[in-house]
């Protein structure tokens, strides 16, 4: 049975991934981390240093500023971590990294594998139609406060790879000139309970490609999340991402 502390457990994702771990028979939630205690199925603390009983991982979607207790929890009881929290700037990152010598680290701003798919088809379609510019679209439900999402950073990240040179825009409102080659425009949409949407727009003389992705619901998130939970508990300290876990799953 794997044990789960569950790190923002009062919010949405957080809830989502209780209610689908209900079903899953190898799993277990023994505590819950957020800024309200309370007692449900689990205890829930306000302190992640509160918590006695030993996880076999911690999955997490708080956050940013969370980042830095969890992680000197997870080190010192050497518990592994699963995180999808968005708006890591680049020294969380670094921090993920560093602790990733010590335990193994899960990181991905998207949890989704189809997300994760459309990322690498992107970043081929980039490649081969080098002389297409690229636009990306995220629509987001109203109470997200970060912008562009995880995601949409995440596809214009693995396009530039591909792209030397390309420089992301996210608004050409005071720019007023012609479009650049080498632009990748990132723009975002929060509007109602849209749960997430992602799309890749490649345009050429006289052709365009879109590629789209949909959310309707988080429980595809949360079925990623565990999934990286069950990747993770059986793996060495490094820095894991959905790559890897893909890769497993093809083998």
């Amino acid at each position: 049975m794997i044990k789960i502390i569950l790190n923002g457990a009062r919010g949405k994702m957080g809830r989502t991934i209780a209610e689908l771990v209900k079903s899953q028979e190898d799993m277990e939630i023994i505590a819950g981390v957020d800024v309200v205690g309370e007692k449900g199925d689990f205890p829930i603390y306000n302190s992640i240093f509160k918590i006695e009983e030993k996880a076999d991982v911690i999955v997490d979607f708080s956050n940013p500023q969370a980042l830095d207790n969890l992680l000197r929890y997870a080190l010192s009881h050497r518990v592994p971590v699963v995180t999808g929290t968005t708006g890591l700037e680049e020294s969380h990152r670094l921090m993920l990294q560093d602790a990733a010598k010590t335990i193994p680290v899960f990181y991905s701003q998207n949890m989704s594998l189809g997300v994760f798919l459309m990322v690498m088809l992107s970043q081929k379609l980039a490649r081969v139609l080098s002389d297409f510019d690229v636009e990306i679209v995220e629509r987001h439900h109203n109470q997200k406060i970060d912008a562009p999402s995880g995601t949409a950073i995440m596809l214009a990240e693995a396009i530039k790879e591909v792209r030397s040179g390309a420089e992301f825009v996210y608004s050409r409102v005071e720019k007023r000139k012609k479009r650049d080659k080498n632009e990748i425009g990132i723009h975002s949409i929060r509007a109602g309970n849209l749960v997430g949407e992602h799309r890749v727009i490649f345009g050429g003389e006289d052709e365009t490609i879109e590629i789209s992705h949909v959310v309707t619901s988080r429980k595809v998130l949360a079925a990623g999340a565990l999934k990286a939970a069950r990747f993770i508990v059986e793996k060495a300290p490094g820095y894991y991402t959905m790559k890897d876990l893909v890769d497993s799953l093809s083998c």
